[in-house]
């Protein structure tokens, strides 16, 4: 398709959206999507994020009184014009999984009245049967509040007596601080470690990133240089690897908060669950800070506590075990069992990196415990069908950001169940037919029948547990090196090993439970309490009926309580809206 035409199409469809909407022309403004198009709003029309199928459920949305008016009626956005200044101007699309299905994409700028603000859109455009060019996806986001915008410059001021307090120095903390504090918001940041960067930083020997550094980049770099979308604090060229270990990931979260000047009170913790008075807005927050407790009122909360805590099943006889038992999270040396043998309970990304270890620091016999089918993709896989850049990779990260959040989750995960998949597994075709001989048990579904959603799914509704983001375990269980055992029926521990309810054995030196963390929901009730826990939704993360994650920065369900989780991808992005 010729660029002029490409930019023809964009530009009168886009100016008659404008007409609907500044007219506040309800019906007109469905009309201009597909009758199964999808309508992905954040915070444009309401103070929250949501995501509707279908032009009933649109009109529906837009429909709704705010005000005495119609959501866009009181909205009013206006002033459409097509971003033609940046990578993600009008070009072609083709999505996979939709067979022969092509069409044009792209940004625009707006204004909105109520509440006075910036915001920028993103659509996606094919021909009905018609001939008539529709959305099949529209996107529109709020970007910047009138007034208060996000300044390049400092706007920090005392921190006593703080506006936000962050319970958790991870990423996620420390964007939200960082954006905080580019608004001029006072926040303080509670970390129970010593140094930040340290729930990084203790984590087992050989973890690195899974995914590429440009997609680990932190947001308002100041005084900062890029390098492969990777801030760092030298005016010389640094050359971080594609994959950031974890040491030079928590050296560089630490730099970074001391760059920004976050406040952030380390070897500090909670001591006892908030209460929130809703008559003065505040919270009481009781903070052990050094060799003091400190009372502090905020006006909100955060909770960035990462994912939740150590899941250690128990068999019996786990006592009677007379060799080496314990978590993947403190595994720090593999090194010390050389010559062992060495058993992993469980397949996903921990335990794959884990097995890797110890074969490679010559541990006798290395064993993986399988006790669900996993879903497996190869690093260099996930290269060419997910982190492949569309576009230069000195473009800016946030152009990236903006284009792939303008997809709707669940649409996402229908264009996976309808080829996405497929087309993915293909790149690892030979992995998996030699996995499978190796009697390792594959899966793309979450659940028996349901469509095979593939990384995707896993990542949306169960932060990717169940997973291996292959690094080369994959090489060795095929080579035998890493030998499987399909493990569903542990029947109990003894003193030598493993027994199985088949009656098969296991003996091992040292066995580890890559079992994974228990639900995020867990952590947060064992800080706030069963009280606040009752005025909460059941989950934090997973996607709710509409296709957005659960309870992530956006309103959780009680008053100014906020949950900020999620990898680098997902904060950089959503921190901004939580601030908003």
């Amino acid at each position: 398709m010729a660029s002029d035409d490409i930019q023809v199409i964009s530009a009168n469809w886009l100016k008659s959206l404008e007409v609907a909407s500044s007219t506040g022309d309800t019906a007109s403004f469905v009309g201009h999507f597909l009758p199964d198009g999808w309508f992905r709003d954040m915070l444009c029309f309401s103070w929250n994020f949501r995501t509707l199928s279908g032009q009933e459920k649109i009109h529906e949305f837009l429909s709704e009184v705010a005000d005495g008016q119609s959501r866009l009626e009181y909205s009013n956005l206006h002033d459409f014009k097509l971003d033609n200044h940046s990578v993600n101007a009008p070009s072609p699309f083709k999505l996979p999984g939709l067979q022969g299905v092509e069409g044009v994409q792209g940004a625009f700028t707006f204004s909105i009245t109520k509440p006075a603000a910036y915001g920028r859109g993103f659509f996606r455009l094919i021909q009905d049967v018609d001939g008539n060019w529709k959305a099949l996806t529209l996107f529109t986001n709020i970007q910047d509040l009138v007034g208060h915008e996000e300044s390049s410059a400092d706007q920090y001021g005392p921190h006593e007596n703080p506006t936000v307090v962050i319970v958790g120095g991870g990423q996620s903390g420390l964007m939200c601080a960082a954006r905080l504090g580019k608004l001029g918001i006072r926040a303080l940041v509670i970390e129970k470690n010593a140094r930040v960067g340290d729930s990084w930083r203790q984590r087992y020997p050989n973890l690195t990133l899974h995914t590429p550094a440009y997609h680990s980049s932190i947001p308002i770099r100041r005084c900062l240089l890029q390098f492969k979308g990777i801030a760092y604090l030298s005016n010389s060229r640094t050359n971080f690897p594609k994959y950031i270990p974890k040491g030079k990931l928590a050296n560089f979260l630490e730099s970074y908060a001391i760059n920004q000047e976050l406040c952030i009170w380390l070897s500090s913790s909670v001591v006892s669950n908030p209460v929130y008075d809703s008559f003065s807005a505040r919270w009481t927050v009781e903070v052990e800070h050094g060799n003091r407790k400190v009372i502090l009122n905020p006006k909100h909360l955060v909770l960035a506590t990462g994912s939740g805590s150590t899941r250690i099943p128990i068999w019996n006889g786990m006592d009677d075990f007379q060799g080496t038992l314990y978590h993947s999270d403190l595994h720090k040396d593999a090194e010390q069992f050389r010559g062992k043998r060495v058993v992993v309970i469980g397949a996903g990304n921990a335990g794959g990196d884990i097995c890797r270890d110890f074969a490679t620091h010559g541990a006798a016999e290395v064993t993986i415990v399988q006790r669900s089918a996993t879903c497996v993709m190869s690093s260099a896989a996930a290269e060419k069908s997910h982190f492949k850049l569309p576009f230069s990779d000195k473009t800016p990260i946030e152009e990236l950001d903006f284009r792939n959040n303008s997809m709707p989750l669940a649409f996402l995960l229908q264009l996976m169940k309808s080829g996405g998949t497929q087309y993915m597994k293909v790149f690892d075709k030979e992995l998996h037919e030699d996995l499978l001989k190796a009697g390792f048990n594959l899966t793309w579904e979450l659940s028996p029948g349901n469509g095979e959603v593939g990384f995707e799914g896993f990542l949306l509704e169960r932060a990717a547990s169940g997973t291996m983001l292959d690094v080369g375990c994959g090489k060795l269980i095929v080579e035998g090196r890493v030998k499987v055992k399909q493990g569903q029926d542990i029947s109990h521990f003894d003193k030598e090993g493993i027994t199985f309810k088949d009656g098969s054995k296991l003996s091992a030196d040292v066995i580890v439970l890559a079992t994974g963390n228990e639900p995020v929901m867990k952590t947060i009730r064992a800080l706030l309490g069963d009280a606040i826990m009752e005025q909460l939704p059941p989950k934090v993360w997973g996607l709710d009926a509409e296709g957005e994650l659960n309870q992530i920065y956006r309103p959780s369900g009680h008053p100014a309580l906020w949950f900020a989780v999620g990898p680098f991808t997902i904060a950089r992005f959503f921190s901004k809206h939580l601030v908003s």
